[in-house]
């Protein structure tokens, strides 16, 4: 199994080939088949599989690095990484059966969608789910989709194989283009017992401390790490562009323009701070996560505060340097104005939305709310 530094060092080179090849990603919808592979081989899609599957079962931190090192490169490659390791992270939720027939490939990529947007009835052997499941992202170069149905107001989630699905062309979009997050449909699809399970109940007794980290927190930490890698990126992009642009009527360069200087440092200053609140709430609970209590809600809370902090001023980074690239980030060429887009299509993210603060804010207030998707 990869370690950390392996998977972190395999990230690096994962974000290089990403970049280079981010503007084909961009046009075809989808990752490139030989960026796919590379990721694949590095078993970055599958983080979240536990050792006795031969998966990396790396730590929380380690796997959010790596899509915050692939976005730096480009945010839709950061974003299928951190989507597929959210996913990943069920193999500790499913039946064991199910968890090897999904997880026992290392080359197998899962993408899930675990909101209830099915329906299914119980018959001999296991369930008839129907639904349609919109943001799959990553299933252009998925194997499985973990597919959110309800029965009797019981949240449940199925693991559907994706050559028995229909999946729709129907991503055609602002920003994060290249995750290819069409709608998939599943028709009175017979899905045997042991692949419908239950997330809403916590991880299993036996789960060792990654999948007591908090689930549902980890999920909106995904959406951050790919925004924070990509406001990183804009930053990169225009320091890049600074050099040797310069505005016109000024002989002078825009990195050499006062208000480009303020500009950029202002931006560095938010997006450290950020991305030191990001690390730090998920250090918090993945200590606590090595104990046999559950995380507490208060640790929780700090997840989802980083989440949607870190996603919103990673967002205003990315459009700062949108903004000081002028006339020259308006062109499809320029990769700022795809930092601008991919940016603001992630805050659209229900996880991450101005609403996902909602939540917090009760359990700040006092307020009685519910918790089981804290």
């Amino acid at each position: 199994m990869p370690t950390p530094e392996e998977l972190l060092d395999a990230a690096r080179e994962c974000a290089h080939l990403a970049k280079s090849l981010a503007p084909v990603t961009e046009r075809h919808r989808a990752l490139p088949p030989e960026l796919v592979a590379k990721l694949t081989d590095a078993q970055l899609f599958r983080t979240g599989v536990p050792g006795y599957l031969g998966g990396p079962e790396a730590p929380p931190a380690v796997s959010l690095e790596t899509a915050e090192t692939i976005a730096r490169g480009d945010a839709s490659a950061g974003w299928c990484v951190s989507i597929a390791v959210t996913s990943s992270l069920l193999s500790a939720y499913a039946p064991r059966k199910c968890a090897e027939e999904v997880f026992g490939d290392p080359r197998t990529v899962a993408a899930g969608v675990w909101a209830p947007r099915g329906t299914g009835r119980p018959v001999d052997g296991g369930y008839v789910v129907t639904g349609r499941w919109a943001f799959c992202s990553g299933i252009p170069h998925a194997d499985w989709l973990f597919a959110g149905f309800v029965h009797e107001s019981v949240h449940y989630v199925a693991a559907l194989p994706k050559a028995e699905i229909e999946v729709l062309d129907t991503w055609h979009t602002n920003g994060l283009r290249g995750t290819g997050s069409h709608d998939c449909v599943a028709d009175e699809l017979f899905v045997p017992d042991h692949r419908v399970f239950s997330v809403m109940g916590g991880p299993p007794a036996e789960a060792v401390a990654l999948h007591r980290f908090p689930l549902f927190g980890f999920f909106a930490l995904s959406v951050a790490a790919a925004a924070l890698g990509n406001a990183r990126g804009a930053i990169d992009d225009l320091v890049e562009l600074a050099s040797t642009r310069k505005p016109l009527g000024s002989s002078r360069s825009l990195a050499e323009r006062s208000q480009t200087q303020a500009a950029v440092a202002e931006a560095e200053a938010a997006l450290r701070a950020a991305r030191l609140l990001f690390y730090a709430s998920i250090d918090d609970a993945w200590q606590a996560a090595q104990g046999a209590e559950p995380v507490p809600d208060a640790l929780k809370l700090g997840l989802r505060l980083a989440a949607t902090h870190v996603t919103r001023t990673a967002a205003k980074v990315a459009e700062s340097m949108y903004d000081l690239g002028g006339g020259a980030a308006i062109y499809e060429t320029s990769p700022l104005q795809r930092r601008f887009r991919d940016a603001h299509t992630a805050t659209a993210h229900f996880q991450v939305n101005p609403a996902s603060y909602e939540l917090s804010g009760k359990l700040l207030l006092g307020v009685p709310v519910r918790t089981e998707q804290l």
